[in-house]
């Protein structure tokens, strides 16, 4: 069968300010672009050993065990909860989102006796229900919660909960996919256990990798299991001799090299910055774009202490129309920002502030954007109304 394809694809230019992925610099772009080399060439190893030093930076870990696998952030979920979880282990998952519900559901897949806390969509993990849930259930061996759920923008309490856990004896598994480099993450200060993350994200880097860090103490556990980890693949014992040390790598799988350049140059840019510089552009402009959404008369879903400069929700007026909206802001203006999830589909905008998204230009862009618009779709209302 003769079939025409269109020519190379060109894809259009947008300012991606959803929930992910967010803008790329050129920079990162032109590193990706670069010649492929092997996996196991000596350049190539130590890339890896500068990606291993950066992502150590940015979690504020001594962890060993700190890569990036070879998947998105859903990837590095799997990787932290099966290689800890065995058939019959007991965790306790907060779900305050769709990430949290996520846990639960490859827990399961790896056999474990899942105990959910839920909570109100909007509202971060309550440390003191923690606490509740491990005393009643004295045999959870872990404690599963997102750091920053981006579905709802909330950020939870992650020192608490870890110290929480770590009384009890339980390890700590941490959703970091939208907080890292956009808040601050001190996995060694904090007693985090295993952590993952997402490259396209607050690092600004193209979706397809996803950093996670294990501490000593779930590397030992790991270590001890009585089954073998479920996917071969995700197995850090062997994935962790593979980001060894620069003499003794050992063959693992081929790694997406230039995804990889791309990673080390997102990194070398975030800690030229800065990390407390990142964080505060983050706030910077989470509050402008504040401002501006007060001034148009929309509202936060999130309360003022737990919100997520990186992640805003904001509430739909009963005079907007969610996709209709949406689709002007991507039409006419190149502009993409989120959906609602869940019970909060059609209820909230989930406008994104991460890597070269969190810039005062692109916040007035918006902003203007969403000005028009407003006005336009309330000028057409006063039109068919009369």
């Amino acid at each position: 069968m003769n079939r025409t394809f269109r020519e190379s694809f060109l894809p259009p230019t947008r300012l991606l300010l959803g929930p992910g992925p967010s803008p790329v610099a050129s920079e990162v772009l032109m590193a990706m672009a670069g010649q492929t080399i092997g996996h196991l060439d000596p350049s190539f190893i130590g890339l890896m050993s500068e990606i291993k030093t950066m992502l150590q930076m940015a979690f504020a870990t001594s962890n060993e065990a700190t890569f990036a696998v070879a998947g998105p952030g859903s990837l590095g979920m799997d990787a932290c909860l099966l290689n800890l979880i065995e058939p019959g282990d007991k965790i306790l998952i907060a779900r305050n989102g769709v990430f949290g519900t996520r846990m639960c559901e490859v827990a399961l897949r790896g056999g474990a006796q899942v105990i959910p806390l839920d909570f109100v969509w909007g509202t971060p993990v309550d440390p003191q229900s923690i606490e509740d849930a491990l005393v009643h259930h004295r045999d959870i061996k872990f404690v599963g919660f997102v750091h920053a759920e981006t579905s709802t923008g909330v950020q939870s309490d992650a020192s608490a909960i870890a110290a929480i856990a770590r009384k009890h004896g339980a390890l700590t598994i941490m959703d970091a996919v939208t907080s890292l480099a956009g808040i601050p993450i001190k996995l060694d200060e904090w007693g985090i256990d295993a952590v993952y993350s997402g490259s396209q994200k607050c690092l600004s880097c193209p979706p397809g990798l996803s950093p996670v860090s294990f501490s000593p103490r779930a590397v030992e556990h790991v270590k001890q299991r009585k089954t073998p980890v479920l996917s071969w693949f995700l197995d850090i014992t062997q994935v962790m001799a593979y980001w060894g040390g620069d003499k003794a790598r050992a063959y693992h799988h081929t790694a997406p090299v230039n995804s990889l350049y791309a990673l080390h140059e997102s990194l070398r840019r975030l800690h030229l910055e800065g990390l407390e510089a990142s964080f505060e552009r983050h706030r910077a402009a989470h509050l402008q774009l504040l401002s501006g959404i007060t001034a148009l008369g929309l509202e936060l879903l999130v309360d003022e202490p737990y919100r997520l400069p990186q992640l805003n929700a904001i509430k739909i007026p009963s005079t907007a129309h969610d996709a209709q909206l949406r689709a002007s802001l991507l039409n006419d203006f190149n502009i993409e920002i989120g959906a609602g999830l869940g019970p909060l589909a059609g209820k909230i905008w989930r406008i994104g502030l991460m890597g070269e998204g969190a810039r005062a230009e692109n916040v007035d862009r918006l902003l203007n954007a969403l000005k028009e618009i407003m006005s336009r779709h309330a000028n057409e209302a006063l039109s068919m109304a009369s």
